[in-house]
């Protein structure tokens, strides 16, 4: 039989379910790579974010206006007041107020505990990277980029508050906790962290301690921080694409839109709840769109050279 034969019958498939289709002539080994491209992209959007809404004055005028439509003047218009901190007596929904800092201890707890009973040692320390280097990147970030004064503001609005720090925590910790997570529960999990992210970074505009760019620089430098982590991770180490049921993204994405709504909603201005609600729900679109895909792979197969 001649190799031109040979390959013939090979990619032959058969009539009868009692018979085998022949292997292929040669082995098809794959490389499976991941791009290093979906970082730089991210961190891409992080600058543009901040170059279009802080650096020119159309992107001050335009969120400075959003703060001037009246939580400025009294932050209790906003529904999310009595969980805030801020009222005399209460607990503040983690991680607002002083609770920032509780909040990343246990949830750096969590990951160490999930680590040490799965014993995914690879995974585990790549979602501690990705919460240290989120808040580190967020601390270093807030003090080497200025917010100048291009309107000539008021002094309460020309305080530098990009990216935000409360924001970020609920992103980072999400997407360190997924790293460690089981497979089977992976969706789930992202699913809560989604919603805890579209609520705080809703919150935190709505109280009027950030901006919508703020939650946004936020949601786009944890994303930048987790795929450069994964990307540095062996190949055998890094986590699969999560598999989700099919109606939860649905779900998920549509609660997450009441979640902002509901956080980001304030009692003298429709306009700006809305505002605050769509920054917060692309948050939560961005933090599910990679907690879902997980790192970017690119799988390539490549064919045995076959002798003509």
């Amino acid at each position: 039989m001649t190799q031109q034969d040979h390959s013939t019958l090979s990619t032959h498939r058969p009539d009868g379910p009692g018979q085998a289709s022949e292997a292929p002539a040669g082995p098809s080994p794959s490389r499976t790579t991941r791009p290093w491209t979906p970082a730089l992209l991210y961190f891409l959007g992080f600058l543009a974010v901040y170059l279009i809404a802080v650096c020119t004055p159309f992107g001050q005028r335009a969120e400075n206006a959003v703060l001037d439509l009246g939580v400025l003047h009294d932050m209790r218009t906003a529904w999310i007041y009595p969980w805030s901190g801020a009222a005399y007596g209460s607990t503040p929904l983690p991680p607002l107020e002083m609770s920032h800092t509780g909040t990343l201890i246990v949830g750096l707890g969590v990951i160490a505990v999930v680590t040490l009973v799965r014993r995914c040692w690879w995974q585990g320390c790549a979602a501690v990277g990705v919460v240290v280097a989120t808040i580190g990147g967020k601390e270093v970030l807030r003090a080497v980029l200025p917010r100048p004064d291009l309107i000539n503001a008021r002094e309460m609005l020309i305080e530098s508050s990009f990216p935000s720090g409360h924001a970020i925590i609920p992103a980072a910790l999400t997407l360190g906790v997924i790293l460690v997570a089981s497979p089977r529960i992976r969706p789930y999990v992202t699913t809560v962290g989604v919603l805890w992210h579209a609520c705080i970074a809703a919150a935190v505009q709505a109280l009027g301690h950030h901006r919508p760019s703020d939650v946004l620089g936020s949601t786009l430098l944890a994303c930048a921080c987790y795929s450069l982590v994964t990307w540095l991770l062996p190949t055998a180490a890094a986590p699969d694409i999560t598999r989700s049921p099919r109606a939860l993204p649905p779900v998920a994405l549509a609660l997450s839109a009441a979640v902002a709504l509901a956080a980001g909603a304030r009692s003298d201005t429709l306009v700006g709840s809305l505002v605050d609600a769509a920054a917060a729900f692309v948050c939560a679109a961005l933090l599910w769109y990679i907690a879902a895909e997980g790192p970017a792979r690119r799988t390539r197969r490549t064919l045995s050279s076959r002798s003509q």
